[in-house]
């Protein structure tokens, strides 16, 4: 995602579900992209991650300030190539939180959030994961990717593209008609859709599973899906720009 500054920040989203806590990692990549080919990386990105109640919001700009966090990121060998990044080691309880993603300084540029479930054998699992940031063109799209693990066969999965009910929540500058792809590691694309009910079929599993958009012009797609790494793709209708949010939510067995 195109990280900005005020509004268009980059936040990225997740739901811990279930009775126990959950060892995670949340990451705020930014330099490093730049070995892919972006351009216009965020040259240092500073993460917070905020979450339910009384959570402490906790702050990181570059991953190796605190010792204690340097060594637990390295443990979970998940360390930031650049000591530019950002990352925090977290056990959370379930709940909704919230990674904020900004240039250090009021800059911007091309950066990545990412969340890491570092314990599948707790009693709660990633049920959501959403990036909500400025949508523009070309390679400057918001991509979400997320993978599924292995230990319960296919997965069910329902992707949306919100742009226009964002209005409601204060959010200026909307995506005016959001688009969706899902495509698979190769880069295959699997589903495409722009309104979500112009499949019917589709738009049966995402209203029977509670998460039917408010507004026509927004999009979803209902998978069920091998494990494996995947990638959702949010733009505009015919180029159009504006603040949009991507949504990945676990079904588990069934879409």
């Amino acid at each position: 995602m195109r990280v900005q500054t005020g509004d268009n920040v980059g936040i990225g989203g997740f739901i811990i579900t279930g009775s126990a806590p959950k060892h995670v990692i949340v990451r705020a990549i930014g330099p490093s992209l730049a070995r892919n080919g972006i351009s216009d990386v965020l040259a240092d990105p500073v993460l917070e991650l905020h979450g339910p109640g009384a959570f402490i919001t906790i702050t990181d700009d570059n991953w190796r300030d605190d010792p204690a966090q340097e060594a637990a990121i390295i443990a979970d060998d998940l360390a930031p190539t650049s000591d530019l990044e950002s990352a925090i080691d977290a056990t959370l309880t379930p709940g909704a939180y919230t990674a904020i993603v900004r240039g250090k300084n009021n800059t911007s540029g091309v950066a990545l959030v990412e969340v890491y479930d570092l314990d599948h054998t707790a009693a709660s699992k990633l049920a959501n994961i959403s990036t909500r940031a400025f949508v523009s063109t070309g390679d400057n799209i918001v991509i979400a990717g997320f993978i599924l693990g292995n230990g319960g066969g296919d997965d069910g999965v329902i992707v949306r593209g919100l742009g226009p009910s964002l209005t409601a929540a204060g959010v200026p500058d909307v995506l005016a008609n959001p688009t969706l792809e899902l495509r698979d590691s190769n880069g295959v694309l699997l589903f495409s859709n722009n309104d979500w009910q112009d499949n019917p079929a589709q738009a049966a599993i995402v209203t029977a599973a509670g998460l039917a958009p408010s507004d026509n012009l927004e999009a979803a797609i209902a998978a069920t899906l091998p494990p494996g790494l995947y990638t959702a793709l949010l733009a505009g209708l015919n180029n159009g720009t504006g603040v949009g949010l991507v949504e990945v939510y676990d079904r588990g067995g069934t879409p």
